[in-house]
């Protein structure tokens, strides 16, 4: 068992915890009748979810690769279920109810994604460094990220599912220029879209609310203040929180901008509350816990027993690190506002849930490693 990286999550997932009941206490009040609403969700979650990884991390993880396919197909088909049985919340409709649980299809799919690229990388084997085998690689993952985009309207998901994929190719394939020729693409896109929006709305073709969701998020983030009431409320509570914490903070419990001033709080803006109660240095020593949580996946990776085992913990650092990437660039209006949690700290049953599972799926890997005698 690698305790070193057990340590790591048990760590965030208390850490995240009391965050999610000192943010959302008050919420939980006002609106469900007792400050613990919240909480005691999280924890029912948090609890299935070490179960699993226990679980998980007690099977060999090669008994996983013959579900890899099967993996695939169900998460195509509890996205489409979406369509008909979809529970929407806050604007978006990407839940399903079974009973008094709520699955995310597209946590669901992000598992499944890193385990169906596993199985497929390593039977493809040497054809994956001709084009062919590498363009197959990047086109598997479009399916699903097309409908996680449109059916589910969660683009950060999809863009996650797009990323697995690209880790996991990097690091099986040696040819680096493709990748150079990938980011410049990439960036190219993304720069386009940017300036055609700017441009639309200073020949003021379009209004803001005209030009969509996507490109209204996109002049927000180019001007938060000049949208300071409608787009960029958001982000600018966010920055009003991360700049009152200073640097040690207004102590645990004493924010000003969880009392009904900063929405959804406890989701995907936790990070900016934990600034706020804690300070720069809590933000800091939160980001060092996952750069160390992501050096102990790397460490595993480089000591697994096989290309599979290898793959499976890439996935899962890929999946952990763009998501706090992105959680915190949003946070921070670094990049345009796109709804993503922090990992084991934000508000989501499913989120923390399957996170468990890949710890798990790591664990296993981790428990496979046979350390030579000196």
């Amino acid at each position: 068992m690698d305790y070193s990286l057990l340590f790591i999550v048990l760590f965030l997932l208390g850490f995240g915890l009391i965050m999610v009941y000192s943010t959302s206490s008050y919420e939980a009040n006002l609106e469900q009748g007792y400050s613990t609403y919240y909480l005691r969700k999280q924890v029912f979650a948090t609890i299935i979810g070490l179960i699993a990884m226990i679980v998980v991390a007690n099977i060999p993880y090669h008994f996983w690769e013959r579900f890899a396919v099967i993996g695939y197909i169900v998460s195509v088909v509890l996205i489409l279920l979406i369509i008909p049985f979809g529970h929407e919340s806050h604007g978006a409709k990407r839940w399903l109810y079974i009973g008094p649980l709520s699955l995310q299809p597209a946590e669901v799919a992000k598992l499944c994604m890193i385990l169906f690229l596993s199985s497929m990388i390593c039977t493809m084997g040497k054809q994956i460094r001709n084009r062919k085998g590498f363009l197959t690689v990047l086109v598997v993952p479009l399916p699903i990220a097309l409908m996680l985009w449109k059916i589910t309207d969660n683009l950060s998901s999809a863009i996650i599912v797009v990323g697995i994929a690209v880790l996991m190719l990097f690091v099986s394939c040696p040819d680096y220029k493709r990748f150079i020729l990938l980011g410049l693409l990439t960036l190219a896109i993304a720069a386009a879209a940017v300036f055609i929006t700017v441009q639309m709305a200073a020949s003021q073709t379009a209004s803001a609310d005209e030009m969509g969701f996507r490109g209204g998020r996109i002049l927000a983030w180019l001007d938060p203040e000049a949208y300071a009431s409608d787009k960029a409320f958001q982000t600018i509570q966010a920055l009003y929180a991360i700049g009152s914490g200073g640097v040690l903070g207004k102590g645990l419990g004493a924010s000003m901008q969880k009392l009904g001033f900063l929405p959804e709080a406890q989701n995907d803006m936790i990070f900016s509350i934990i600034c706020e109660e804690l300070g720069l240095f809590g933000g800091f020593a939160v980001i060092i816990m996952f750069i160390m949580l992501i050096w102990r996946f790397m460490v595993i990776a480089n000591n697994a027993p096989d290309l599979f085992g290898a793959l499976l913990v890439v996935g899962v650092l890929g999946h952990i690190a763009i998501q706090v990437i992105l959680n915190i660039a949003v946070v921070t209006n670094t990049i345009p506002n796109t709804g993503i949690s922090l990992p084991f700290i934000s508000y989501g049953g499913s989120s923390v849930m399957f996170l468990l599972i890949e710890i798990g799926l790591v664990l296993s890997v981790a428990r496979g490693i046979r350390l030579k005698d000196l």
